[in-house]
Parts: C-alpha cells; sequence; structure tokens
C-alpha cells in the first residue's frame, strides 16, 4: 500500500503487515462499489456548496474531476489495486493529486462510516432492482410453458409418492405465482432499504447545517434515514434483508431443481434437457449428468452462509463497530453467485422437453381414488364413509379417462382451472411497475 492511511495526521507508525490486515478484502470488494461511491461523492460535493464549504468552483472542478473519474473506472483505465486501503481513500487520494486543497474539502462533512453505507445502499437497491427483472422474466417463461401444456397429464406427487392426475400447466403455474410474488416481495424491500444515511457521518451527525434532503432527492432516495446512530446500527440488518429476497427466489429454484434431477432420471423419464445444460462423466462414457441442475439447487446454500454470517457480524452494540467491515464480502459473494444463477432459469425453463406418453403411463389406476370419494361425497354419501369406501375398492379400481379427470378439478388454480389469466395480470402489472 502506497498510499499513506486517510486518517494519518502525520508520522504515524504503519506496519505494513497490520495496515494488510485492516484493509482486509476491502479493495477487492470496494471495486463493486466504487462507481456507487463518486456517484455519492458528487452529491456530497454539490450539498457542501449549497451551504458555503465549497465555492462555485471548486464544486465545479470536483464534480468533474469524479465523473472523469467514473468513466476511467467503467472503461477499466482506473483499477482500483492495492496502492490503496480502500475505494474511499482512492477517490480522496485521486482528487488531491488533481485538485490539490480542493481535494483535500472533498471528506468535509462526512465519514467513511456514510460513505460506506451510501454507496453499499446504492449497490443493493441496484442488486434488487436487477432481481426484479430476473423474478419476472422467470415468471414470463413459466406462464408460458403453463399456457402450451395447460392439460398436459403428469402425475401429481405428495411425500414423493404418486397421488392424483396433475398436469404440466399446474406445476409449471406454481413457479410462475411463485416468482410473481418474489418480485413483489423484492419491491417492498427495495422501498424498505431506499433510505439515505448520508450526512450522518460516524453516527452522531456533523458540525454543520448540512441539506440532507436535498443530497437523498438528488441520489434518489424515497427519504432521510434521520436518526445518525440508527443508519450506523442499520449496517448488516438491511443487507439481511436484500439477502432474503434472493433467498426466497434461490429456495424456489431449489424446488424446481428437485423436481428436474428428478424427472430427468431415467426412472422417471418426464423431461429432457438439451446437452448444453449437462456435462459428460469423467470415466462413464454412458453418462449425461445434470451438472447445471444439480449447482442451481446448490446456490442457495451460499445465500445461507452468507446470511448466517451476516447474523454473527451484526451482534453488536449500537454504533460502529470495526467488525461491519465484515459485511461486505458475504454480501457481495451471495449477491453475484445468487443473481447469477437466477439468469441461466428462464433458458432451462424454455428448454425442456416433456415426454408427454410417459408421464401418461405414470398415472395409475389407484391415483383416481380421490376422484371417487369426492364423487360419492357429493352424491350424499358422508365423506368419511366415502373415503373408506373407496380405501376397500382401490385393488379393484380402473379410474377415469385421465383427461376427465383433470376437468373435475375445477376449483380455482386446480388442474381443471389454472387462473392463468389472473396471474398473467399480476405479471403485466409488476412489469409496468418495474
Amino acid at each position: 500500500m502506497s498510499e499513506r492511511p486517510i486518517w494519518d495526521k502525520g508520522g504515524a507508525d504503519v506496519d505494513e503487515r497490520i495496515m494488510r490486515f485492516l484493509a482486509g478484502e476491502d479493495v477487492r470488494l470496494d471495486q463493486h462499489l466504487l462507481r456507487y461511491d463518486i456517484r455519492a461523492s458528487i452529491a456530497h460535493v454539490n450539498g457542501l456548496q449549497r451551504i458555503g464549504i465549497l465555492d462555485g468552483k471548486e464544486s465545479a472542478a470536483l464534480s468533474a474531476a469524479l465523473k472523469g473519474l467514473d468513466e476511467s473506472v467503467a472503461s477499466g483505465q482506473f483499477v482500483l489495486d492495492d496502492r490503496y486501503e480502500d475505494g474511499h481513500s482512492a477517490i480522496e487520494a485521486f482528487l488531491t493529486e488533481r485538485l490539490g486543497d480542493a481535494g483535500r474539502k472533498v471528506h468535509t462533512g462526512r465519514s467513511r462510516n456514510d460513505q460506506v453505507l451510501v454507496a453499499t445502499r446504492l449497490y443493493l437497491r441496484d442488486q434488487l432492482d436487477r432481481l426484479v427483472a430476473i423474478a419476472l422474466d422467470i415468471a414470463e417463461m413459466f406462464l408460458e410453458r403453463a399456457a402450451a401444456d395447460d392439460r398436459t397429464p403428469m402425475p401429481g406427487y405428495t411425500h414423493l409418492q404418486r397421488a392424483v392426475p396433475s398436469t404440466v400447466g399446474l406445476w409449471c403455474a406454481a413457479f410462475a405465482e411463485s416468482f410473481i410474488d418474489i418480485a413483489m416481495l423484492t419491491r417492498s424491500t427495495r422501498g424498505w432499504i431506499n433510505t439515505c444515511p448520508l450526512g450522518t457521518a460516524a453516527g452522531y451527525g456533523v458540525n454543520l447545517d448540512l441539506d440532507r434532503q436535498v443530497v437523498s432527492d438528488e441520489l434518489g432516495f424515497d427519504r432521510v434515514q434521520v436518526n445518525a446512530m440508527y443508519a450506523q446500527n442499520s449496517r448488516g440488518r438491511f443487507e439481511m434483508a436484500v439477502l432474503h429476497s434472493l433467498h426466497q427466489a434461490l429456495l424456489e429454484v431449489r424446488r424446481f431443481a428437485w423436481d428436474l434431477s428428478l424427472f430427468t432420471t431415467e426412472e422417471f423419464g418426464f423431461v429432457r434437457l438439451p446437452e448444453r445444460f449437462t456435462t459428460g462423466s469423467s470415466i462413464m462414457p454412458n453418462k449425461r449428468n445434470p451438472d447445471v441442475v444439480e449447482l442451481l439447487r446448490a446456490s442457495g446454500a451460499v445465500v445461507e452462509g452468507a446470511m448466517a454470517e451476516l447474523a454473527a457480524v451484526v451482534a453488536l452494540p449500537s454504533g460502529y463497530q470495526r467488525d461491519l467491515q465484515a459485511t461486505k464480502e458475504p454480501v457481495i459473494r451471495a449477491l453475484m453467485r445468487g443473481l447469477a444463477a437466477l439468469e441461466i432459469v428462464p433458458d432451462l425453463v424454455a428448454s425442456m422437453e416433456f415426454d408427454r406418453a410417459k408421464m401418461r403411463e405414470a398415472i395409475t389406476p389407484a391415483m383416481f381414488a380421490t376422484d371417487r370419494a369426492i364423487d360419492l361425497a357429493a352424491q350424499g354419501v358422508p365423506f368419511r364413509e366415502a373415503y373408506q369406501q373407496v380405501g376397500r375398492e382401490i385393488e379393484a379400481m380402473k379410474g377415469l379417462p385421465i383427461d376427465e379427470s383433470i376437468a373435475q378439478r375445477a376449483s380455482l388454480g386446480g388442474a381443471g382451472r389454472l387462473g392463468l389469466d389472473l396471474l398473467r395480470r399480476r405479471l403485466d402489472e409488476q412489469r409496468e411497475d418495474a
């Protein structure tokens, strides 16, 4: 690290080994946050001009330099590396080198505490927007598959045992509705975290009449995070809420991947996947392995681990503690891994090929027992008596025609009445709000 720490008041005894420990992975992680830090710095500079700390010339020069730095970062011309302690020190060093005293003024009225809070908040907001878009794309594809195969028979299972005749449409629509709801949940989370901490400094405010509302508006926040100590106390907790939304999506992907893991086996044979979603065995020439599906199934574990890590780190007293630096890595890791996994799902859903004959063949006469019991109950036989009667007749059952059984399941959301029009309306409403 060639740059002196920004907290050095002159002549500090800097032990490089300890500095490396203190910096941890900040330089690598701040590569994800640097452009958000720059954006927040521009808003802070504008705020300092409004209260007379910077004059118009200084403000214009700083803003221009920050915009130039942002363009250099975006193009790869400027790379955050081990010369710096973190992204914050890189920005200040860049401005000071180019603008001298004006660059040294940029940190007036803020701390690295609220600086990292606001950069992280902006980053999280963008990742939630990305999650909403992906969730809606997944829902869209499942809804299209549900419509295309709304009455295609497949066995319905409970406890992994054959239960009743069902349809591909019902199976796909279940995931479609779930991802519509996940988009709604994610939007709610975005609204909850969309509050501006900039101007709270280290957690006790500053001796300046900062116009925090105007800065918040410039950065697109819904509201100001008013209490300076609460801003520090929210670090890690807001990140956990973001990961909770991501986790909900990956829980559903896990369920879908589990189903595919079963349905693509030779024992089931209901679904075939294109070769690009499978790999070969290194020793068994006969094998095609559903590795993509299995790694999708594992993706939720990364987020679960990150959530547990955050929960352990934020078990702290009020105010800023250096432990909070350790919240960055699990959050960024989980978001990168989780969102990358989700982005594969729409193509996977679109590429599934169903073996209709195999699925129909797997619907056995005993699976019509519930139909028979309900039919007797509709004729006036007490249901428990009908249940027992059908139980005695199962071995001799021949069952209804499969399509007739499916059609009779006419309650809203059942196999015979999927309600796809309602789901389409909800999905369209979510897209309009995006």
